[in-house]
């Protein structure tokens, strides 16, 4: 994205004067901090001790220095010099909240963190890290590329910006909390079971693990130490013979949370997780690490007390993400109720939206977000949304990663685009849902476009496929009617999705990037290609899906997965262009509308009924 579509996104023109100065006098108090401790330079990434994307208040570094408040991205400060690295996401958003006069913007894939450190830093100086916040793998490619540079990297023993942040806020104390067998679906004594003969088997004595996800499945605990996630911040090591120990804040730990946990589960405070992991070493059993989620710190402190370190995938994520008949059966629940709120929101949008749209009083971005957060907050179970609604109307709904704030709030104007990208918390499940809503007449482009992501979209939910593939595998098939115009899109085309955990979650993936992780009956995963014309207008349609076991035909060969489809709301009609469809992909959304019908009609109030009615009417009609 050029300097040229951000002005034109982004008027203003960057941070207003206030953000500026903020700026500039963090950036000043972090350079004397770093020049006393004799360094040249340091790196601030936009994570915390477990690598999550959903980070706390106290754990915003990056937002603090730059202004920058994408879920990914990294700001690298030298004495001299600045910058702020970011994914295709976010080239926008950074331009408008971090200083130009103070940081460069540089695309992290097409301009990457190493070649700027081999090309910027010189011989003898030194580059530190907080080995809290970097992987193993991170580290490793970091020592390489100071190393290009002569330069040397430090791993720090605490964090600068922590000296210099004055006002910090303090971390959650909000208390751990079970998450019930009803919901789990497996009792966490039986998982701990599983992962542990999975030790056995690799020759492993423990592992180490960092992913609040990781533990939070593991134990069936539940927390709210993060937004819009119920994640449990804490570290554990599981033995091979199925015992825990869990290193969490005393005080978030209830009796009745003691009670849940049982014998198997021994709490310790967080500052015993070290020489927990020197006790580790004396053993003499390799120890198991995911070197791409796991910090630095970890892995220096067991070769520092002389522990055989073997490096693997967190054991608990793929067993994790292959849901259990239980939470299937939750996520099939939460997106009945959930869809019938984005319903009852799509009806209101099709009343109001266009009717007020070019008036003194139009819906705007804002409204549109809270009506939705409102209808949604009226079901039973919702514990929250699962990230922050992207309302994104004409070309505020290019922006891939859009957030709407009182500077860039738009109205849905007449003849415009609008994307809504939005999930909720419920005990039973995740959500995560896009909608693509024309307000008023669309344009014959806006028709032909949404149309071949729709082609897209369809044609992953009806694939069928051998056991073995992976997502990479199957992306081409949202990509390709995109592709036959000349056009693509710049993000994946779906992640996997937790239960009642992160709305984004692995190891599973649909995407151009190589994925070794099979797909296997019970994951969660989206199905979300799209289109987005900067400067115009942004298109994109996601429904979440579950991987199934597809029944053998005679004749066939091999045993066949499919995708059922979870996500249960309207997709607009008035988008799609019929002579680009084919008989099977019109059969497909009609099937599908029928499926919507029959899941919320009856539910209903007797005039958003009629709306659905007209909604999900066949094509022909």
């Amino acid at each position: 994205m050029t300097p040229d579509d951000a002005k034109t996104l982004f008027p203003a023109g960057g941070p207003g004067a206030d953000a500026k100065a903020a700026q500039a006098a963090r950036l000043a108090a972090l350079r004397a901090e770093l020049a006393r401790r004799g360094l040249d330079g340091f790196l601030v990434p936009r994570a915390d001790a477990h690598q999550g994307e959903y980070v706390s208040a106290a754990s915003e570094r990056l937002a603090w220095l730059t202004g920058f408040t994408g879920s990914a991205g990294m700001a690298a400060v030298l004495a001299d010099k600045a910058a702020v690295f970011v994914d295709g996401r976010y080239t926008l958003q950074v331009r408008n909240q971090s200083s130009p006069d103070l940081f460069e913007y540089r695309h992290i894939t097409e301009e990457p963190l190493s070649d700027w450190i081999a090309g910027t830093m010189t011989k003898g100086q030194v580059l530190g890290i907080d080995p809290w916040l970097h992987t193993e793998r991170q580290t490793e490619a970091l020592r390489k590329a100071v190393a290009r540079a002569g330069a040397a990297l430090r791993l720090l023993e605490s964090n600068p910006i922590d000296a210099v942040w004055s006002d910090r806020p303090a971390p959650s104390d909000a208390p751990f909390v079970a998450h019930a067998l009803d919901y789990a679906g497996k009792a966490a004594a039986d998982k701990q079971t599983e992962v542990a003969e999975q030790l056995r088997k690799m020759g492993a004595g423990a592992t180490v693990l960092t992913l609040p996800d990781s533990i939070a499945w593991l134990l069936n605990v539940r927390g709210n130490d993060v937004p819009n996630a119920p994640l449990p911040l804490s570290f554990a090591i599981l033995r091979d013979d199925s015992t825990v120990q869990w290193f969490a804040d005393p005080a978030k730990i209830t009796a009745e949370l003691r009670g849940h946990l049982g014998n198997g589960v021994q709490i310790e405070a967080q500052e015993t997780f070290g020489p927990a992991l020197d006790e580790l070493a004396k053993t003499g059993k390799p120890v198991l690490v995911d070197p791409d989620t796991a910090a630095v710190w970890a892995f220096e402190r067991l070769r520092a007390a002389g522990a055989q370190v073997t490096q693997g995938a967190d054991p608990c994520q793929l067993p994790k993400a292959c849901k259990n008949d239980v939470e299937i059966a939750g996520a099939r629940a939460a997106h009945r109720r959930d869809g019938r709120a984005v319903v009852k929101f799509l009806a209101w949008l099709g009343k109001d939206a266009a009717k007020r749209a070019g008036t003194d009083g139009p819906v705007d971005e804002i409204e549109a977000a809270d009506k939705l957060a409102a209808l949604r907050g009226e079901n039973e179970l919702i514990q929250g949304p699962s990230f922050d609604t992207i309302s994104g109307a004409g070309p505020n709904g290019a922006i891939v990663h859009y957030r709407v704030g009182t500077g860039t709030n738009r109205p849905l104007g007449k003849g415009e685009l609008y994307l809504v990208d939005s999930g909720a918390q419920y005990l039973d499940g995740t959500t995560d849902i896009t909608r693509t809503v024309a307000i008023g007449t669309p344009s014959a482009e806006m028709r032909e476009l949404f149309t071949r992501v729709l082609k897209g979209h369809i044609a992953l939910a009806m694939v069928r496929f051998p056991r073995g593939v992976n997502g990479h595998q199957l992306d081409i098939l949202a990509r390709y009617h995109l592709w036959q115009a000349g056009i693509d899109f710049d993000h994946g085309t779906g992640h996997g999705v937790g239960s009642y955990l992160n709305v984004h979650e692995g190891p599973q993936r649909i995407s151009k990037v190589p994925n070794t992780v099979a797909l296997q009956p019970g994951m969660i995963i989206s199905n979300e290609p799209g289109y987005y014309k900067t400067g115009a207008y942004g298109i994109r349609i996601e429904n979440l899906v579950c991987v199934i076991e597809s029944p053998r035909a005679e004749g066939e060969e091999k045993d066949m997965l499919a995708f059922e489809t979870l996500t249960l709301a309207p997709i607009d009609r008035t988008l799609i262009e019929t002579k680009l469809l084919s008989p099977d992909e019109i059969a497909w959304i009609d099937a599908y509308h029928a499926r919507v019908r029959a899941a919320h009609k009856d539910k209903l109030d007797a005039e958003t009924a009629a709306w659905l009615d007209k909604a999900t009417a066949p094509l022909g009609r």
